[in-house]
């Protein structure tokens, strides 16, 4: 029999749906008064599209005649958005072994690494990832790592947003001006030609605004011609210095810039005024031994925050419930405030909260079943997901069932 709907999972004891009147991103106020059904359902279409969210009741009597693919039965358990984000991204002092092993390995080797740590990611809840190039800082390589990025978007059931990152250091022998004019004459024009052609796909273009790395003149250059060329600015600012990187990133109407350890005050109006989120990532400044990101500060300012994982070779974490973990405890957020800068805000640094990050009509149904009758026991307990998530959910398929998990 063929049937109209993909998936219905009934009967949960709480749907965390984040918000429900299509904000596309939530600050202080909203971050702290999420929205949440209690004894809900959830019914995705057979275009893996949100159709129906609300009172298991309700739901139960709308679609009494209605065909599903699969249903799940969530009694006890609690149903929230999966569109977590993260970054394949920097490597830190260590950048220029990284950029030699990436050069000298083959496209299939990468992918299959990539693969690997996707899948890894997508077992922790994440749906949304962000992949970054940027280990290659020159034309051939930074390709072959946006063509793996392609290739795994085709091939994998996970949602990726892929970014080029070729200004992520200055290579080995050059100039800031020599990489800055290899990047805006040679890479840039190329990736251009391969976006226009329909080869590539490309979202985001990001910059290591850093003493020693990119300063704001060359970062400012770079963005500039990205954003020309119709990607998103999402880059690295006032990580280890106060650069400005908040002002220039306000200024070019950034979507979002990552880390911002040494913001300053004016930097934080800047975003604030300008709708750029902070990509805040408490893995890096807990692994690094870096000041935590401001960000009681940044949500008393109005900053839209996001949160991600700087997933690298010096900041291997693949889950985002550690990450939120963190971000409550090191940052003072609350678990609110951490899931919803972990979903539809982190969905919003990306460009993609028309579709992902909420649990609403018409956005993509991707979402986690947490075997525990509240949600905040994926954020409070620490390393305790892989007993938590019980299923992870990627437009209406089921992409992960964990039939291991401890019922509390």
């Amino acid at each position: 029999m063929s049937c109209n709907y993909r998936l219905l999972v009934k009967n949960a004891k709480q749907v965390v749906l984040i918000c429900n009147n299509g904000e596309k991103y939530m600050t202080k106020h909203g971050m702290q008064q999420l929205c949440v059904i209690e004894n809900g359902s959830v019914v995705i279409g057979s275009d893996g599209l949100i159709k129906a969210v609300g009172p298991a009741e309700v739901i139960r009597g709308q679609y009494s005649e209605a065909c599903f693919d699969k249903v799940i039965d969530a009694t006890g358990m609690c149903v929230l958005p999966g569109a977590t984000y993260m970054d394949v991204h920097r490597a830190g002092g260590g950048i220029h072994f990284t950029v030699e092993h990436t050069r000298a390995a083959g496209s299939s080797e990468l992918l299959a690494s990539l693969s690997s740590r996707l899948i890894r990611m997508q077992r922790a809840g994440t749906t949304l990832v962000e992949c970054k190039s940027g280990y290659g800082l020159e034309l051939q390589t930074e390709l072959k790592m946006l063509e793996v990025i392609e290739e795994a978007r085709r091939s994998l059931p996970i949602n990726i947003s892929s970014t080029y990152c070729g200004a992520h250091a200055v290579p080995k022998g050059k100039t800031v001006a020599e990489a800055t004019k290899d990047i805006l004459q040679v890479q840039l024009p190329r990736l251009k030609e391969r976006m226009s052609a329909g080869t590539l796909r490309v979202d985001n273009i990001d910059v290591f605004c850093e003493q020693g790395v990119f300063d704001l003149g060359s970062t400012r250059s770079i963005l500039q011609a990205g954003k020309d060329m119709g990607l998103n600015i999402n880059f690295h600012g006032d990580e280890l210095h106060p650069m400005n990187s908040a002002q220039l990133g306000a200024e070019l109407g950034a979507l979002a810039i990552s880390h911002l350890e040494e913001v300053t005050d004016e930097g934080i109006a800047a975003m604030a005024k300008a709708r750029t989120a902070a990509v805040l990532l408490p893995t890096t400044a807990y692994i690094l031994r870096l000041p935590q990101p401001r960000a009681r500060d940044m949500l008393e300012a109005g900053v839209i925050i996001a949160l991600g994982s700087d997933f690298n070779p010096n900041a291997y974490c693949c889950s985002m419930p550690i990450v939120m973990h963190l971000a409550c405890v090191n940052m003072r957020m609350s678990m609110p405030e951490a899931l919803a800068a972990a979903t539809i805000n982190a969905a919003y640094a990306l460009g993609c909260s028309d579709t992902h990050g909420s649990l609403e009509v018409n956005k993509h149904g991707d979402l986690l079943v947490l075997n525990t009758t509240r949600w905040e026991h994926l954020i409070y307990q620490l390393g305790g997901h892989q007993e938590l998530i019980r299923y992870v959910v990627i437009k209406g398929n089921v992409v992960y069932d964990n039939d291991k998990t401890v019922n509390l």
